[in-house]
C-alpha cells in the first residue's frame, strides 16, 4: 500500500510525520480520514480552523500555518490499519533527505505517535545527523487506537510542542 505525497506549503517550519495511511484514509485519499482520529480536530484548534471545514480548507490552513504533513513510510504491507501490524520486512521509507533539502525552513519533526518515531529511527535516523539543526518531538498518537489519553490531553501536548516551535521560528525570522 503506497503512501500519499507530502502536504507542503511555501515555507514549512514543522514536519508532522505519521506512519502510513489507514484503510479509511486510503479509501478517501485523505490524510487522517477516520472520523475518530483526533488529528484534524487537534490541528483545527491550533490553526483556528472551523471544526466543520472541508478537507481542502483544513489542508490549506495547515500549509498557511507552516506545517508540512507526510508519512515515514513510502510503502509497506499491513493487514488492517494498526501500526503494530506493519510487516517490518516490507517497510520502505520516504526520502526525508530530499524533503528537508528542498525545505530548509523545517526546524522540527513532530512524530504522530511512538510507531512513527520508531520507524523513522529505524530507517531515517541519518537525517538527524545530516541536518543537525533539526529538533524532534514524539507526540501522543491521534489514532483512536491510542485511548490512554483524551482528545483534550492530546491537544495539550500537541499545542505545547507545536506552538513553542512556531513562536521560536517566528522569533528567529524577526531577529
Amino acid at each position: 500500500m503506497p503512501s500519499f505525497p507530502p502536504i507542503l506549503g511555501d515555507n514549512p517550519h514543522s514536519l508532522i510525520l505519521g506512519t502510513m495511511p489507514s484503510r479509511k484514509s486510503l479509501a478517501e485519499q485523505q490524510y487522517y480520514a477516520h472520523p475518530r482520529n483526533a488529528f484534524w480536530w487537534i490541528m483545527a484548534q491550533i490553526t483556528n480552523t472551523p471544526a466543520d471545514a472541508d478537507y481542502t480548507k483544513r489542508v490549506s490552513n495547515l500549509q498557511d500555518a507552516g506545517y508540512a504533513l507526510w508519512d515515514v513510510l513510502l510503502d509497506c504491507q499491513r493487514p488492517g490499519s494498526l501500526d503494530s501490524d506493519i510487516r517490518r520486512d516490507s517497510e520502505k521509507a520516504n526520502d526525508m533527505v530530499a524533503l528537508i533539502d528542498d525545505h530548509p525552513g523545517i526546524k522540527l519533526i513532530a512524530f504522530n505517535g511512538a510507531a512513527a518515531k520508531q520507524i523513522f529511527m529505524r530507517h531515517c535516523k541519518h537525517v538527524l545527523q545530516q541536518f543537525p539543526h533539526l529538533e524532534w518531538v514524539q507526540l501522543p498518537s491521534t489514532s483512536p487506537a491510542h485511548a490512554a489519553m483524551t482528545r483534550a490531553e492530546k491537544l495539550a501536548h500537541w499545542r505545547t510542542a507545536l506552538e513553542l516551535t512556531t513562536a521560536d521560528s517566528m522569533a528567529r525570522t524577526v531577529a
